[in-house]
């Protein structure tokens, strides 16, 4: 299972090696999205950075709305059945690919491995600056898919 993580702290102020760890994630600005597989690894990469990001597990349903809404090939252009590679046919089987971690988002030639996201409609409804345990929506967020829907 694919693991959804949005950046939502900004660039100012961030040490050096959090800033590093958010570059291999491919979150180098505010509210861009990616998706990771659920390795150790990823995870211990998100513990790291705890406290600049959300996560979540992400289901089919908000990949798909990722895909069609804010994947991007090279040269920031909207992508389309034509963009997918051979092996997929169409967005639908490459959504189902990377939600069952068959393959890595970055591992895709000609698409950008980020989703740049706008900020939430209707704000956000929990603090920005505290973990999810304690009234935020930073860490690891049960609520991620819905504030995502409304950063589409």
């Amino acid at each position: 299972m694919a693991l959804l993580v949005v950046r939502i702290r900004g660039t100012v102020n961030i040490p050096y090696w959090a800033d590093l760890t958010l570059g291999h994630l491919n979150l180098e600005k505010k509210f861009s999205a990616t998706l990771v597989p659920d390795s150790p690894a990823y995870l211990g990469m998100l513990r790291k950075i705890a406290g600049m990001v959300a996560w979540s597990k992400a289901d089919s349903t908000i990949v798909k709305e990722l895909f069609l809404k804010k994947a991007r090939r090279t040269g920031s252009i909207p992508i389309s059945d034509s963009d997918v590679p051979n092996d997929f046919g169409n967005i639908e089987r490459l959504v189902t690919a990377i939600v069952e971690d068959k393959v890595k988002i970055s591992e895709l030639k000609n698409f950008k491995p980020f989703f740049r996201l706008n900020p939430p409609k209707g704000g956000f409804r929990r603090k920005t600056k505290k973990a999810y345990s304690d009234g935020g929506i930073l860490g690891k967020n049960k609520e991620l898919p819905e504030l995502v829907r409304r950063m589409l």
